[in-house]
């Protein structure tokens, strides 16, 4: 994972609140929890519940990804967001807000 510095490592972790497009366009980070995580694990298994609490971006896929808290949430697009199980997103079109 490019990063993460260290991914064995202690560190902190936050939640990147991230919008994408649809295929190749690339996510764009609409914004970054406070909340605080001693491990990926535990930034990873509190992903879900940060979702549902901040799926009101406008966007067509809207994904919680844990970064580093020194590091910038790595580049990523639609087509290439994985599930915890490995399994892609499935995309699909959903009317924005207005």
């Amino acid at each position: 994972m490019p990063w993460v510095k260290n991914a064995m490592g202690p560190g902190i972790f936050l939640i990147a609140i991230m919008g994408c497009g649809e295929g190749d366009t690339a996510c764009t980070t609409v914004r970054t929890l406070e909340t605080r995580y001693e491990s990926r694990a535990a930034c990873t298994a509190a992903t879900n519940a940060a979702l549902e609490k901040n799926s009101d971006a406008d966007f067509p896929v809207v994904v919680a990804q844990c970064v580093a808290a020194s590091a910038k949430p790595a580049a990523l697009k639609a087509s290439e967001v994985k599930l915890p199980e490995g399994r892609s997103v499935q995309l699909r079109v959903t009317p924005l807000k207005s």
